[in-house]
């Protein structure tokens, strides 16, 4: 059994409870919230600047204005064209080191925003894809005789 000498010190105090009278430890009266005024009533908005006249800061700032306000601002994933893909010899795995070791694309760039094959030119060679690719894509690799791994498709969220 322990001894209440014996039990672990704490040093954390609570915490003041404004405005709950003499016995918060906290004064009464104004209760550390000086004398009269909005601040010492209520709370006053984080963006509020002071009178109705004054532009406040949020009107103040630019809008996105024009054709693409609406767009994403997403960065998007690095796209790869199907005549590219000549460049990797026959039967090979398609992933983002074999394209970054044929200076297709760039590996860090790959890595951080993903790759994504699209499906213009030809393709002569059968290749092995194990990366998201377009419809398009997939028909003309499955022509050549090469297949599309399903692993690396990525899945689309709805919102």
């Amino acid at each position: 059994m322990t001894k209440l000498n014996q039990l672990p010190k704490t040093t954390t105090k609570a915490k003041k409870r404004v405005g709950r009278g003499y016995g918060s430890g906290k004064g009464g009266h104004t209760v550390g919230r000086g004398a009269k005024g909005q601040k010492a009533r209520s709370k006053v908005k984080i963006g509020f600047e002071g009178t109705k006249t004054k532009k406040s800061l949020l009107k103040r700032l630019p809008l996105l204005r024009g054709k693409g306000k609406l767009k994403s601002r997403k960065p998007k994933p690095v796209v790869v064209n199907l005549k590219y893909l000549n460049l990797l010899p026959k039967n090979a795995q398609v992933t983002i080191e074999t394209l970054g070791k044929q200076g297709i694309i760039d590996p860090k760039e790959g890595k951080n925003l993903g790759v994504k094959i699209l499906g213009e030119g030809k393709i002569e060679k059968p290749l092995t894809i194990n990366l998201p690719i377009s419809q398009g894509a997939k028909k003309k690799i499955e022509k050549a005789g090469g297949k599309v791994v399903a692993n690396g498709q990525r899945r689309r969220t709805t919102q």
